[in-house]
């Protein structure tokens, strides 16, 4: 049997917890990296994996990252991730009795973990969730109370920082600025209004490629096919959807001299954010960049204020990237290792 710290991106972890269901059939994976600041907090992920243990590395990575992400965005917040594994094509067999089986388990966990949406999972499935656990945020808000999908605030902070990278690199505002945008479901799609609303020139990509069509021509864009999104010639390339996607290869084909998007875990390994520094590539840390979402769910979990508060922490968001490059160029260390550092200075590691 493998134990948590046989696996490659264990770190530490405080716990790794799994559960089946055999009625309702949910097998998921619960992963508890940090609670030094507070409640382990992050999104569950439903998702079809290859191989079950591609769940295990997702969720101990994601896991870190939420740590990493809840510190640099000063929530009192520790950092969790779920994954539940889907039995066929993502997104489809959440019944109402897996879901209440999942709420169970978060509930068994007395509170060290708190969820919300992440990738495959709604608003609605998380008031399925609410009935069996407290530990729930991202639900329906009313009004200007916090709370509710939390895919726009993520999108939101990844304009402002998109734009603070832009004034930083290329010295301009985002009028005609070309931003290839890889993923443009609930996070990417919102970022592309936004772009588009500010004058850039977009081009897009996703697997679904009619998805992708649809919003180019609300928006007057153009589309590629998903594989060459990384490699448009562009000023920003911003990667909105699954991770691990910067590795040796898909940098060196790079035509851009930005990189800010949404995707958690963009770097394939911690030696490819040195690699875009060599290339010259200004790069956003995506936990830095991508808080917004995490921020709207912890002030609503945590009753810190209203819908108004939340948009005045995001709005920090360029201020914490500017940080990080400035400590990049005065150390000489990447962008995503200065951030690592910092992160891992919050929580005591």
């Amino acid at each position: 049997m493998t134990a948590p710290w046989d696996y490659l991106d264990y770190d530490d972890h405080e716990g790794l917890h799994f559960f089946r269901d055999r009625a309702s059939g949910l097998t998921a994976v619960i992963a508890i990296h940090s609670t030094t600041l507070g409640p382990a907090a992050g999104g569950t992920r439903y998702w079809q994996y290859d191989d079950p243990e591609l769940a295990v590395t997702d969720v101990l990575r994601l896991s870190r990252g939420m740590s990493y992400k809840n510190a640099m965005a000063g929530l009192p917040l520790g950092g969790g991730k779920a994954v539940i594994l889907a039995d066929g094509a993502a997104g489809a067999g959440k019944s109402p009795e897996l879901l209440a089986a999942f709420g169970r388990a978060v509930d068994s966990l007395d509170g060290r973990y708190v969820t919300a949406e992440d990738v495959g999972i709604s608003l609605a499935d998380m008031v399925a969730v609410r009935g069996q656990t407290r530990f729930v945020s991202g639900l329906p808000a009313e009004g200007g109370a916090a709370g509710g999908d939390p895919g726009p605030f993520t999108a939101q902070g990844i304009f402002l920082g998109i734009e603070a990278a832009v004034r930083r690199r290329l010295k301009r505002d985002l009028d005609g600025v070309h931003v290839a945008i890889q993923g443009v479901g609930s996070v990417g799609g919102g970022l592309a209004r936004r772009l588009a609303a500010r004058g850039a020139k977009l081009t897009l990509a996703d697997v679904d490629a009619g998805r992708a069509a649809r919003l180019a021509d609300e928006l007057g864009g153009r589309t590629v096919a998903a594989a060459d999104i990384l490699r448009v010639e562009a000023d920003v390339v911003s990667p909105n959807a699954l991770g691990a996607i910067l590795d040796d290869a898909t940098i060196a084909a790079l035509s851009a001299p930005i990189v800010a998007g949404g995707a958690n875990n963009q770097l394939a390994t911690p030696a490819d954010g040195t690699r875009l520094q060599a290339r010259g590539i200004l790069y956003a840390p995506d936990y830095v960049i991508n808080a917004g979402g995490i921020i709207s769910v912890g002030v609503e979990y945590l009753g810190q204020g209203d819908r108004d508060a939340v948009e005045a922490r995001i709005a920090h968001i360029p201020d914490r990237l500017n940080a990080i490059w400035d400590e990049s160029d005065a150390s000489g260390d990447s962008a995503a290792a200065v951030s690592d550092r910092m992160a891992q200075r919050l929580i005591g590691r």
